[in-house]
């Protein structure tokens, strides 16, 4: 049976993670109020994101912005975004 969540993206009721993400309360924070489709939207994001802006991941900086925009990403407020990206048409 699948673990349902209130999702704080989508504020809808959808399938949960199967694990937390990483540890520590962070990690337990986004297991108990994130979804696995949130998730993978961010995922997404993430590596747009890291990509356009050549973030180093070995860099603490570059770490703690992305760990900053993770949490506006999933509040919705306004999130970094890759420059000039266009999303398909739906």
């Amino acid at each position: 049976m699948t673990r349902m969540v209130m999702c704080r993206k989508h504020q809808q009721e959808l399938p949960g993670l199967a694990n937390p993400p990483f540890p520590g309360s962070k990690g337990q924070d986004i297991y108990d109020n994130i979804s696995q489709q949130a998730w993978d939207e961010w995922q997404t994001h993430q590596t747009m994101i890291i990509n356009e802006r050549q973030l180093n991941m070995m860099n603490a900086d570059d770490r703690k912005f992305i760990m900053e925009e993770m949490d506006k990403f999933f509040a919705g407020e306004d999130f970094a975004r890759a420059e000039g990206y266009v999303p398909p048409s739906q």
